[in-house]
C-alpha cells in the first residue's frame, strides 16, 4: 500500500496505545495490528467477550496485551485504568453495537453509547500523556433520507433506532468536549470516525449478515435474508481499522487534522444484501443456498452510503480492497477450524494488507 502506510505502522512503533472495546470483533483486529507494529504497551479495557466463540479468545490476544475486564459505565475504573496506562494514544471502540438489540434494550444501550463516551472522554481530560483520541462511531449517525449519494460529515446528526441515535449522542458529546476542554494547541487532539456494515474473520455477532451465512454453512442450512434489496457500505475490517490509525496519527503529529471522518468503501462495493450473499455463497462453493424470509422486525433503512471524500483528500486514505476480495478473506478465516490457524490466518491478512 506504499509509504504513507509504512510511515502510519512506523509510527506505533514504542507507542503506549489504550483501547476499549478490546475484546470485541474490531477491538481484537485492532489490537494485533497494533502488537505487530511495535506498539510499546497495549492496554484494554471492555466487558468479557459478548459472544462464543470470539476472536478475542481464539487468538490469544489476551497474553500479548493488558487485558482490564471491567465496564466502562464505571467511571472511577475507567480513570484510574487510563491514568496508570500513560497512554499516547487512545481508541475507543466500545459500545453496544446491535440496532435490533438496541429496541430490546434501549436505556442500556444509552448508557453504554453515551455515558461510556463521556466517562473516557473524562479520563483523557485528566490524563496528560493522551496526545490523540478516536471515538469510533457508525455510519448510522446520520439522519437518513434514503438519498441515492453518500452522506458527507456535515450532515445533520439522527440516528432513527436507539443504537444509531445514541451514536448521534456520541458524536455530539465527543464535539462538546473537544470545544469545551480541548481547544488549547497543547491539548489533545479528539476526532470522531464513522464507518459501518464491516465484514471479516472472526465476527460471531447476532443479526449481522455475513455471521449469519457463517453459522448457516456451520449448520447445513439455508442461509435466511430478512431485507434482500437493502444497500449497505460494506468493508473489510481492515479498511476502516486503517483509516482510525492513519486518523490517530495524523492528529497526534498536527492537532489541526482533529474532526469528523467517514471510512467507507467505493461506490463499487455498495452492495444489496442479495449481492453480498451471492458473493458468499460463491466464496464457499458447494452447495451454499439462501433464501428471503421476512421476520416483521424493527425499522432497518433502506439505503445507507458515505462520501469519503474528506478522509481520501485530507489524510490521504482510501479503500484497498473491494467487496469480492472481502468476502474472500472472510470465508478464508471462517473455514478454518484450529485456534493457532486462525491466529495465523490473522496476522497473514494482516501482513498481506498493510504489507
Amino acid at each position: 500500500m506504499g509509504d504513507v502506510v509504512k510511515i502510519m505502522l512506523d509510527f506505533y512503533k514504542n507507542k503506549n496505545v489504550f483501547l476499549t472495546g478490546h475484546t470485541g470483533f474490531k477491538g481484537a483486529w485492532l489490537s494485533r495490528i497494533l502488537l505487530q507494529a511495535g506498539a510499546a504497551n497495549v492496554t484494554g479495557y471492555a466487558l468479557e467477550p459478548h459472544t462464543t466463540p470470539s476472536l478475542f479468545v481464539q487468538t490469544k490476544t489476551e497474553k500479548n496485551i493488558n487485558s482490564i475486564i471491567a465496564d466502562i459505565r464505571d467511571r472511577n475504573t475507567l480513570v484510574w485504568a487510563v491514568q496508570n496506562a500513560k497512554p499516547d494514544i487512545i481508541f475507543h471502540l466500545a459500545a453496544q453495537p446491535l440496532v435490533r438489540l438496541s429496541y430490546r434494550e434501549p436505556v442500556g444501550t444509552y448508557d453504554t453509547n453515551i455515558m461510556g463516551t463521556v466517562n473516557i472522554l473524562e479520563a483523557v481530560r485528566q490524563t496528560s500523556s493522551v496526545q490523540s483520541f478516536v471515538n469510533i462511531t457508525t455510519d448510522k449517525v446520520y439522519e437518513n433520507k434514503e438519498w441515492c449519494w453518500g452522506y458527507r460529515e456535515n450532515e445533520n446528526l439522527c440516528g432513527f433506532d436507539p443504537y444509531s441515535n445514541s451514536k448521534s449522542c456520541a458524536e455530539l458529546v465527543t464535539y462538546s468536549y473537544r470545544n469545551a476542554f480541548f481547544k488549547d494547541k497543547g491539548s489533545s487532539a479528539i476526532s470522531t470516525a464513522r464507518s459501518g456494515n464491516v465484514i471479516g474473520g472472526g465476527d460471531y455477532a447476532e443479526d449481522r449478515i455475513i455471521p449469519d451465512c457463517v453459522r448457516a454453512m456451520g449448520a447445513g442450512t439455508e442461509i435466511i435474508i430478512r431485507n434482500p434489496h437493502s444497500t449497505r457500505p460494506y468493508q473489510y475490517v481492515l479498511e476502516c481499522l486503517y483509516g482510525y490509525l492513519l486518523l490517530a496519527e495524523k492528529q497526534y503529529n498536527n492537532k489541526n487534522f482533529e474532526g469528523s471522518y467517514n471510512f467507507g468503501p467505493d461506490d463499487d462495493s455498495c452492495v444489496t444484501n442479495e449481492q453480498l450473499v451471492n458473493l458468499f455463497c460463491d466464496a464457499w462453493g458447494g452447495d451454499a443456498l439462501w433464501r428471503v424470509q421476512g421476520d416483521g422486525g424493527p425499522h432497518e433503512a433502506n439505503f445507507l452510503k458515505l462520501d469519503c471524500s474528506k478522509a481520501k483528500s485530507i489524510l490521504g486514505w482510501k479503500p484497498c480492497w473491494d467487496i469480492r476480495t472481502a468476502v474472500e478473506k472472510t470465508v478464508e478465516f471462517a473455514k478454518i477450524t484450529a485456534d493457532d490457524e486462525r491466529s495465523a490466518c490473522v496476522d497473514r491478512q494482516i501482513g498481506a494488507y498493510f504489507g
